[in-house]
């Protein structure tokens, strides 16, 4: 057949009737707009923007929409819609004419060309911000709607044209043309671009012009917003370096915090009314208010998704029924046009692709909206925190725990809820739709199926509220399971040198049987409700066809039984959602009510005072009235949120006429108990001079601090600031209270940096030689997430940062509480005397250090909650002598505390000395953690691409494979087995069904019997693979638990000491979670969903061969997709995780400091700064979903092109008359499932990869070399009392922490007699704890020996050797339990032997006294005895083991004198036969010592006794204690 455009008919081509009236001609006509577009379009693409394509990806300000962008992306899309259908009716037709028409179908392809020009040309020109191109466009669719106008008119003439399709096609043409011409026109009349004087200039949105903003999904085109293809940069870019944060930028002002919650809570406030003020609003309504129109966008695409999705099973039904039936006609009607399998073929696909982008546009709104609404949720309650009243902190009604939980877990609830919301009313559409559509196909044993589904959704639900409910009491175990796992590390030093680790062991390991018990329940539920949703289908399929059979006495045809098929797995998957929905409905509807009494919780106190001199008083027990209030303390302008700034440098005052800073009249003052904590005060504080408030412990002074600063709520009576003052407090709480931040910015606390004043105030809190000890200096990241300080550092700190502040009056709540005596001395003169007082600040000071009384202006005394006295020192001293006599015995007896302070060793330089121990050991090996030095190579090839892109996205087989190795090789093998067979049973299943609907006589009962069998088969397997994946997991979570800790625990000393505890914790928490609840269901989705589509692919593969072909470019497609996606997916999961930290450590913090942020008015730089935490994290959260998308939608694109291939290979099959047409229908019903899962197994794959992790992390820890516990000598061979004498003899003895380290005892020679008292001293770091160690054989000793009794210790069994000396460590380290597990925990010893040990220690009168004696509770760490105590029990605990040899490090470092010198006294009676080593902190400690080895830089120096070396002037030793003195 030759080509030609009218067919080769003589008549074709005449024009007798008028040229009009010949169609042909027509026809051609429709042609000229076409090509006139092509024409001139072409070369302005071409040279235009050729050269600039690139750039647009930089340059992303100049991105401009025009009016009716939306309107014409989507008019444009159904003219290339309709054109498809224009072309495919053409083609159908011409292919039933004797000859070739091309007028049929050429028309119908240009036009497509033209639309498909038109929206690039239109792009093109909107990027570059030029309308009057424009003008082209307009002429085109003028030229468009007129030659098509004619076409439609020559149609309607013609009176059987009404059954046509081609008459409907063309008018929707026509109108489709009309509607886009009207769109330009609207164009032209708005930006006035052609035809009018002066053109309006238009520049981009505010948020493309700030190149900052990265994220771009609002600003993008249409088609890109569908694709995500503005991701494509950001998602190859990952392969060549990791994603960090500054590559994704700010968030667009629309999707930020305070944007967000602007409109909350203008939702929230619009519900109280003038005439019902009190009326507390809902936050249902006010989410819906500010919410609700993307939800409901959402859930229209939701709708149009679900609906597309039904075109799938009739698409497939029809095809199977029309391969036999073809006809011809130049003219078709819509309705023969649809028995066209190959149209019906490009039909299935268009509506699979629709279909997805719905599904994804559904998706991507609602999470857009749920974290939008996080975040407005977050700033409301971060609001809520700066204005509780703190009396609802401390009186425990509103604790920190709660406010963590609504910051983690109640707004994170309600965003999931906000998630899954459109499901919640689009999934009964779908059942409904789906059960209409089976009655259909199969009649009413249909119903019967999907009563199966209908009736098994309860059981599923159930299943899920009992998952939950489980996952509940895991929780408690493995919290309880951490805690012993923290307590054995930190006290690991001691369980070792007491041989102890194995109880201790024992004892985790018991906690983790309970936990295991209560993981075997989860893993059974989850192997149940995985169960539940693959067999479901199969009983559902099941019941109907063997209905079927029963009532119609055979199977049905080939087009129903795959509809059903297809219908069926339609319907499982809104139902076995269904549980989770309604679960978190549930979930959603508890966090709201939490939400709403927090947010009606009270409120501190109206804050009208605090700008300027007005008395404020409140009738009694007034409640504030709420949030408007509170807002208006920002008036003034520098606490807006935006420009919020310090204010640079306080008034100086030169004739200051009010003498007052701060007044208080016949103030009562309350908590908010109605219970009063101050009354009757009258005080006045002078300003610019020092005024001390004195008093006993809970006299009120701390309150009425706070009550000047109006957190209290004032019963009567007022507080009076002088005009100047009260923005300008700085206040030093008696409780410390530090930011996550370096020293230095908790310091200047959002101050400007000033370095001479910064040095001073650091000097007069003497914080340098801290500053000197950590790692980075005043740089160094200190509070929860960094160093943690000691008290005394801590409060220094928080006094530093009062200093600092530039303001006129200072408030000091109690700061010399954690100092030693020569530091309250210091900060005394330096810090309040000289540096405030020369600047003459008005100081405020509460002290219990009478001693500093003299130094003061003015004193308050208080007691009981009034004030006792006021006035000037003089004043008290001639008015009041009873009280001035009280306060003088109270000094002398402070003084003699004082000389005993100032004799022994300055509690400050011990809180150094503990600092520096903990930075010592990571210096000397410089080691960073495992995983950073894996990532810091990868990052040197960083410029090598190649390298860089396998490094990052091979998947880690060999961490799997050590995964899978602990669950048991047994448990693999039956895990792959059981999933191969479960796959292929259901394939064979499908199988067998599509055999017997495909033969003509299928009443055979034979086949229906088989067909039960193999169902019944197949639900069985489906049980026994989820129990087996599951089990799997739990098998390797026991075995990697079990030898973690083991290693760990049996790891050699130095191991802790270059490994940070949180690290090693990490593993024994957040990994083991991963590995015992994670992993599991992430491997069973994998393998599920990678064998579904494998089997998909190979069935498909099988009935159509031809299918292979174009399987190679889609399997290289999705080889590059998940490629790119899972590096991608993995940084952005990272920086989602590394970002929520700091947002709850922000609200925490905030939380804790309450009083201080409110105290120093930075409430606005804190909003600002949890605006800024909130955006960072959706920021990353929006990359994160946005990634999810962009890969969803790539796989769904695949998936359809994988049915279209499969289609039209069947039917090209078809035609050669290769197979029946019961298999085609298989085929088909394969693809779509096919299309369902692809994307499962690239986001299992990358969620598997980061899991494993967890893996690698606990798999480094296991290669850790273990102690050597075996000893050359057997246990057995060492006598019973072996040491009995005490004797030790060392000899040449060098020792190192490492191989790798230089030695820290050198050549060491010492003779010990039994029975004798050895001290040993030395300056730090000389070597005397080392030595200590040594004889525990907790070091390297690499050269000589110690021999103690005979015998040589590194010949023996470490267990025997630890458990036969006896130690005292400088920390004393308590276990949380019973006494008597403290001091035996081998439970080897009579009570009477305890109560011994205890007297001993002079502690038996005070656990008498305890509930339960010896079994009286120790809280963890031993919280509840103070300092001295728990030294005194570790005396005890040492005496119970009866040794021969008895060691003190340091043992009297941390303890005041009188518990010292029960130590001394101990020593000397109850120890007199024992051998007593002593490492002296303190050289006063063994003057009298019968030998004194003196060491230096690990030689030892001097060895004699100690009166001896004394009387030489020159020893070392006499220079220690002269130093000392």
């Amino acid at each position: 057949m030759a080509l030609s455009f009218c067919g080769n008919n003589s008549t074709a081509y005449s024009v007798k009737n008028g040229v009009l009236n010949n169609p042909c001609f027509v026809d051609a006509l429709n042609l000229v707009p076409h090509v006139f577009l092509l024409f001139i379009t072409f070369p302005i693409l071409f040279i235009g923007w050729g050269s600039q394509s690139s750039k647009v990806q930089i340059h992303h300000n100049t991105w401009l929409h025009f009016p009716g962008h939306n309107m014409r992306w989507i008019l444009t899309f159904l003219l290339l819609l309709v054109h498809v259908c224009e072309f495919s009716e053409g083609i159908v037709c011409n292919m039933v004419m004797g000859t070739n028409h091309l007028h049929l179908f050429m028309p119908a392809f240009m036009g497509f060309v033209a639309a498909t020009t038109s929206v690039v040309y239109y792009h093109n020109i909107e990027t570059s911000n030029f309308p009057k191109l424009l003008l082209v466009l307009f002429i085109y669719w003028v030229l468009a709607f007129i030659t098509k106008s004619i076409k439609l008119w020559k149609f309607a003439e013609d009176k059987g044209a009404a059954q046509y399709l081609r008459l409907y096609i063309t008018a929707l043409l026509v109108i489709l043309y009309g509607l886009l011409m009207a769109v330009e026109i609207n164009v032209i009349r708005v930006r006035k671009y052609v035809f009018f004087a002066n053109p309006q200039k238009v520049k981009p949105p505010e948020d493309l012009q700030d190149l900052g903003v990265r994220f771009l999904q609002p600003f993008v085109n249409l088609l890109s917003k569908a694709t995500y293809w503005w991701m494509n940069p950001l998602i190859i870019g990952a392969h060549k370096r990791p994603i960090e944060l500054k590559k994704i930028g700010k968030l667009p002002i629309a999707m930020r915090a305070l944007t967000n919650y602007l409109r909350l809570k203008d939702a929230y406030e619009d519900q109280r009314t003038p005439e019902d003020p009190d009326r507390s609003p809902s936050i249902w309504r006010s989410m819906y208010r500010a919410f609700g129109r993307p939800i409901l966008l959402s859930s229209t695409f939701r709708y149009l998704a679900d609906l597309l999705g039904f075109a799938g099973p009739l698409c497939i039904s029809r095809i199977v029924q029309q391969l036999n039936s073809e006809k011809d006609n130049y003219h078709m009607s819509s309705h023969e046009l649809l028995q066209n399998s190959s149209i019906l073929a490009v039909l299935l696909f268009l509506a699979l692709i629709l279909q997805r982008t719905f599904l994804q546009a559904s998706y991507y709104v609602t999470i857009e909206t749920g974290i939008n609404m996080r975040g407005a949720l977050l700033a409301m309650i971060y609001n809520k925190i700066l204005r509780l009243s703190t009396s609802n902190m401390s009186m425990g009604e509103m604790t920190l725990g709660q406010i963590n939980n609504l910051v983690a877990i109640e707004t994170n609830q309600l965003m999931w809820f906000l998630f899954l919301c459109p499901n919640l009313w689009a999934m009964p559409v779908q059942i409904v739709m789906g059960i209409i559509l089976l009655r259909h196909f199969m009649g009413s044993s249909a119903l019967v199926g999907a009563a199966v589904i209908v009736l098994l959704a309860p059981v599923q639900y159930l299943i899920a509220t009992k998952l939950a409910d489980t996952q509940k009491i895991t929780l408690e175990h493995s919290t309880d399971r951490v805690k012993k796992t923290t307590e054995i590390l930190k006290g690991i030093k001691l369980l070792k040198l007491y041989a102890w680790e194995n109880i201790f062991c024992d004892s985790v390991e018991e906690t983790r049987g309970k936990e295991l018990t209560s993981l075997r329940t989860f893993a059974f539920y989850t192997s149940m409700s995985i169960f539940m949703n693959a067999a479901i289908p199969i009983a559902a399929v099941l019941a109907t066809f063997v209905t079927y059979h029963i009532l119609n006495k055979g199977g049905p045809s080939p087009s129903q039984a795959f509809a059903a098929l297809s219908l069926f797995h339609i319907l499982v998957t809104p139902l076995f959602l269904l549980s989770t929905v309604v679960r978190f409905a549930v979930k959603a509807l508890v966090s709201v009510q939490k939400l709403g009494e927090f947010l009606q919780s009270d409120e501190i106190g109206d804050d009208s005072w605090r700008n300027g001199d007005i008395s404020v008083s409140f009738e009694a027990g007034k409640k504030p009235m709420g949030m408007t209030k509170a807002i208006n303390r920002k008036q003034p302008m520098r606490y807006q949120m935006d420009n919020y700034e310090q204010p640079t440098r306080r008034q100086m005052r030169p004739s200051e006429t009010e003498d007052v800073a701060v007044k208080v009249t016949g103030g009562s003052f309350t908590w908010g108990n109605n219970l009063l904590t101050l009354s009757d005060i009258n005080i006045r504080i002078p300003t610019g001079q020092l005024t001390m408030i004195v008093g006993q412990v809970g006299c009120g002074k701390s309150s009425l601090l706070l009550a000047m600063l109006g957190e209290m709520q004032a019963i009567e009576g007022g507080v009076y600031w002088s005009n100047k003052n009260r923005n300008s407090v700085a206040y030093a709480a008696q409780k410390s209270w530090l930011l996550n931040a370096t020293v230095e910015e908790n310091i200047t606390f959002g101050s400007p940096f000033n370095k001479q004043r910064y040095k001073a105030v650091i000097d007069a809190c003497s914080l340098q030689p801290d500053i000197d000890l950590l790692p980075f200096g005043d740089q160094t990241e200190i509070g929860e997430r960094g160093i943690n300080l000691s008290g005394g550092q801590r409060q220094r700190i928080c006094v530093a940062r009062a200093l600092y502040q530039n303001t006129n009056i200072v408030f000091l709540d109690d700061p010399f509480s954690a100092l030693d005596i020569h530091l309250s001395d210091h900060l005394m003169q330096e810090g309040i005397l000289k540096f405030l007082q020369d600047d003459k600040r008005t100081v405020v000071l509460v002290t219990h250090k009478l001693q500093y009384l003299i130094h003061a202006d003015w004193i308050i005394a208080m007691k009981d909650g009034t004030v006792l006295r006021e006035g000037t020192l003089k004043d008290i001293q001639t008015h009041d002598i009873e009280l001035y006599d009280h306060w003088k015995t109270l000094m002398n007896r402070q003084d003699q505390g004082l000389e005993k302070d100032i004799q022994q060793d300055s509690q400050t330089t011990l809180e150094r000395k503990t600092l520096r121990r903990a930075f010592y050991s990571r210096e000397a090996k410089n080691q960073i953690d495992d995983e950073d030095e894996e990532e810091e190579a990868e990052e040197e090839d960083d410029d090598n691409f190649s390298t860089t892109t396998n490094r990052r996205s091979k998947i880690p087989w060999k961490v799997c494979w050590c995964y899978l190795s602990s669950g048991g090789f047994f448990m693999v093998f039956l895990m792959i087995f059981s999933k191969l067979l479960k796959h292929s049973v259901i394939v064979a299943i499908d199988y067998w069904l599509a055999n017997w609907t495909s033969k003509i006589n299928n009443s055979d009962s034979y086949y229906l019997l088989v067909f039960i069998i193999l169902c019944a088969a197949g639900i069985t397997l489906c049980l026994i693979t989820s129990l087996t994946v599951e089990f799997l997991g739990l098998s390797a979570a026991t075995n990697l638990h079990h030898n973690l800790l083991n290693k760990i625990i049996h790891a050699p000393i130095r191991f802790f000491d270059i490994t940070p505890l949180g690290q090693i914790l990490n593993r024994f928490s957040a990994d083991t979670n991963i590995i015992d609840q994670h992993i599991p269901s992430t491997l069973e989705s994998l393998t599920r969903s990678t064998l579904l589509c494998l089997s998909g692919i190979g069935v498909i593969a099988s009935i159509t061969p031809i299918f292979l072909v174009a399987l190679v470019p889609l399997a290289v497609a999705f080889y590059f997709i998940q490629k790119y996606f899972r590096v991608a997916s993995k940084d952005l999961q990272d920086l989602d995780d590394s970002t929520q930290l700091p947002l709850l450590c922000h609200f925490s913090e905030t939380a804790e400091g309450l009083t201080t942020i409110r105290a120093f008015r930075h409430e606005a730089r804190f909003k600002q700064r949890m605006l800024e935490l909130t955006d960072t994290n959706n920021t990353a959260y929006l990359f994160l979903s946005a990634a999810n998308r962009w890969l969803e939608v790539r796989t769904d694109y695949l998936g359809a092109v994988i049915v279209l291939a499969a289609a039209a290979a069947s039917i090209w099959s078809f035609h050669y008359g290769l197979h029946p047409g019961g298999l085609v229908g298989l085929g088909l019903t394969y693809a779509l499932t096919v299309t369902n899962y692809l994307n499962w197994v690239v986001r299992n794959l990358a969620d598997l990869e980061v899991q494993m992790a967890a893996v690698k992390k606990v798999n480094s820890f296991l290669s850790t070399e273990s102690e050597n516990y075996e000893g050359s000598m057997d246990a057995s061979q060492v006598p019973e009392n072996w040491p009995q004498d005490g004797e030790i003899k060392i000899q040449g003895l060098c020792v190192r922490y490492d191989p790798m380290l230089k030695p820290v005892l050198k050549h060491v020679n010492a003779y010990i007699k039994p029975g004798q008292k050895v001290g040993i001293c030395g300056r730090t770091g000389s070597g005397k704890s080392s030595l200590s160690l040594a004889f525990f054989n907790m070091v390297d000793i690499f050269e000589g020996k110690i021999i103690i009794d005979g015998i040589d210790i590194c010949k023996l069994p470490l267990q025997t050797l630890r458990s036969r000396l006896s130690i005292i460590l400088q920390d004393p380290v308590l276990f949380s339990g019973s006494i008597r597990f403290n001091l035996d925990p081998e439970k080897m010893c009579t009570d009477d032997r305890l109560w011994e040990a205890l007297e001993i220690a002079q502690l038996k009168n005070m656990v008498k006294a305890l509930p339960g004696g010896l079994d009286a509770v120790v809280t963890e760490g031993g919280e509840n005895f103070s300092v001295g105590q728990r030294q005194l029990f570790c005396l005890a605990r040492a005496f119970v083991r009866k040794s021969s040899i008895f060691i003190m490090d340091e043992a009297t470092a941390s303890i005041d004198m009188a518990t010292e010198n029960i130590l001394q006294k101990v020593v000397m009676t109850a120890f007199a036969d024992r051998t007593v080593v002593t490492i002296a902190h303190r050289v006063s400690s063994i003057l009298d010592a019968e030998q004194v080895l003196v060491f230096s830089s690990g030689i030892l120096v001097e060895s004699d006794s100690g009166p001896n070396l004394l009387a030489q002037e020159e020893s070392l030793f006499s220079v220690l204690v002269r130093t000392h003195k």
